[in-house]
């Protein structure tokens, strides 16, 4: 074998010995363990080299990154860093060429404490306590590709099959980490901020800390956090909250599931992730980051899965079946609904088997399956008036009769019955307080349908009140209702109040006549412009 056909260590860049069967030579092999974990603890020599004071003198945490990898021997990679800082190989990629330095203090501090970098070389002031963010137990970071929903290709096992990923991963921190958490401290208020404020600061436990003798209430902690923060994008948007909930995941409970043992309060920690997985993979979604919204709620379903939690995994599932039709794939949609179905029978729950079943009629509206789909409305109809006397658990208090009717306006309107559908969109606007991006969904719809019947004047005094309401609630679906608002008028464009409504829409950053299809709707599926739905 030549010098040029001998294979090279991808940690060092030596040639690996001809008797060497494995990936690595045996320096970065013996080391591999330690290294995985965290960052190494480097001598007070290897922090006064020249290449390095000269990247602080700059400023540039992507030169001093650089110059941090460069100086080891052996080098590590751009993806062994990333494990410790919780970033991907590409975007320490990025930092480290970018010619705009990284400006956001958080992250600076985050990165800064992960890598043990002295505070007498940065140029600015670390917080009190370390951050270990070195995760050996994290599998793939989330994607922030489309997550792809097409039937027939990943549909239900999409979310369902095996892979050899931990039930605890990593996620990469959201974009603006550090400014949308102190927008979030800011409108959480006073009160609120005392509740967490130390986990919102990126501090990860301590790992001498076992769940099952320090953090007793660990799962409680979680499940009020995940309120607050479903408080905030019910009445906000996705946009609003969405890189604290990634930062919340990341620093404090991947870590509570990383120590946690087998101990009695195992299963409801799980279940408490699972939740705010769910929610972020809403938020996910709400902000356009389909492949991270695909991501946590894959996460949610394996965690309800671990946590042995049937109605929690109906849930999930049912989320998913939604999602599914709102990216256009009907069938996906279907199975998704029924495998819900199986999980609310098998725990009993009457209100879950009647969100099933809608999520079933929407799909099959989409379908074009006029029979199916009025079959399963009446299911679901039956199913919920028999759940009076159920227990309503806090995850399911958005589930009531607005939203039951909201989802049977879609249904109809898919099917192409706008006099059916616009009572029960008219129905759906009687909602609870608090949601105000559910108002601003629903009064979308109703216009729509009205657009459907040409009563142009009614649609758009709807419209105007969509328009205002988005102009406060930061969500692309959002935007799409508006977007699909203005298909349906586009045809009346020279109409007075067809124009001054457009006019309106463009104000808020909305095009009314875009020709890019949107999600959700038979049409969507066969290629044409479509409707959004939830």
């Amino acid at each position: 074998m030549t010098r040029s056909q001998r294979r090279l260590c991808p940690s060092c860049g030596a040639y690996l010995a001809a008797d060497n069967d494995g990936a690595q030579c045996g320096p970065c092999e013996r080391r591999a363990p330690e290294l995985t974990r965290a960052a190494p603890r480097l001598s007070a020599d290897f922090w006064e080299a020249d290449a390095l004071a000269e990247a602080t003198a700059e400023r540039h945490f992507g030169k001093l990154l650089l110059a941090y990898r460069k100086l080891q021997r052996p080098e590590p990679t751009q993806a062994l860093v990333g494990q410790w800082l919780g970033l991907t190989q590409g975007q320490v990629s990025r930092i480290e060429r970018g010619a705009t330095p990284v400006r956001d203090l958080d992250k600076l501090d985050r990165w800064a404490q992960a890598l043990h970098i002295p505070e007498q070389l940065l140029w600015f002031n670390l917080t009190a306590r370390p951050v270990e963010l070195g995760n050996e137990h994290a599998g793939p970071t989330a994607s922030h590709t489309p997550a792809g929903y097409h039937d027939g290709q990943h549909g239900i096992d999409a979310y369902t099959r095996p892979d050899r990923r931990s039930i605890v991963q990593t996620q990469p921190p959201a974009e603006g980490d550090g400014v949308h958490r102190r927008q979030f401290i800011k409108s959480a208020g006073v009160g609120l901020t005392a509740v967490g404020a130390s986990l919102l600061a990126g501090t990860a436990p301590s790992p001498n800390r076992r769940i099952s003798r320090g953090r007793p209430d660990a799962s409680t902690e979680i499940r009020e956090m995940t309120q607050v923060f479903r408080r905030l994008d019910n009445r906000y948007g996705g946009g609003h909250s969405r890189s604290v909930v990634s930062s919340y995941l990341n620093s404090t409970v991947t870590p509570l599931l990383q120590e946690s043992t087998s101990g009695g309060g195992r299963s409801g920690l799980f279940a408490a992730a699972a939740e705010l997985h769910h929610l972020a993979g809403w938020m996910a979604y709400d902000t356009g980051h389909h492949g991270d919204g695909h991501t946590h709620l894959r996460q949610a379903l394996r965690l309800c899965h671990e946590a042995d939690d049937e109605r929690l995994a109906s849930e999930m599932l049912a989320g998913m079946s939604h999602q599914a039709a709102f990216h256009g794939a009907p069938d996906s949609a279907v199975d998704l609904a029924l495998a819900a179905q199986h999980s609310a029978k098998r725990s009993g729950s009457k209100l879950l088997q009647a969100e099933a079943a809608v999520m079933e009629a929407h799909g099959l509206a989409l379908q074009g399956d006029k029979t199916g789909c009025l079959a399963a409305l009446s299911r679901a109809e039956e199913t919920f008036n028999k759940s009076d006397a159920e227990e309503r658990p806090h995850w399911l208090t958005y589930f009531d009769h607005a939203y039951l009717a909201a989802k049977f306006a879609h249904a109809f309107r898919d099917l192409g019955l706008a006099e059916e559908a616009e009572p029960f969109a008219r129905r759906s606007l009687e909602m609870t307080d608090g949601y105000e991006r559910g108002r601003l969904f629903n009064t979308a719809l109703l216009a729509t349908i009205l657009a459907d019947q040409r009563r142009l004047e009614e649609s758009c005094a709807l419209g105007m009140e969509a328009t205002t309401l988005a102009a406060s609630v930061r969500s692309m679906r959002g935007s799409s209702y508006l977007q699909d608002l203005g298909t349906h008028l586009a045809p009346y464009r020279n109409v007075k109040p067809v124009n001054s409504l457009f006019e309106s829409m463009i104000e808020i950053g909305v095009s009314p006549v875009d020709e890019i299809s949107r999600p959700g709707t038979r049409a969507r599926a066969a290629g044409r412009p479509g409707t959004p739905h939830r």
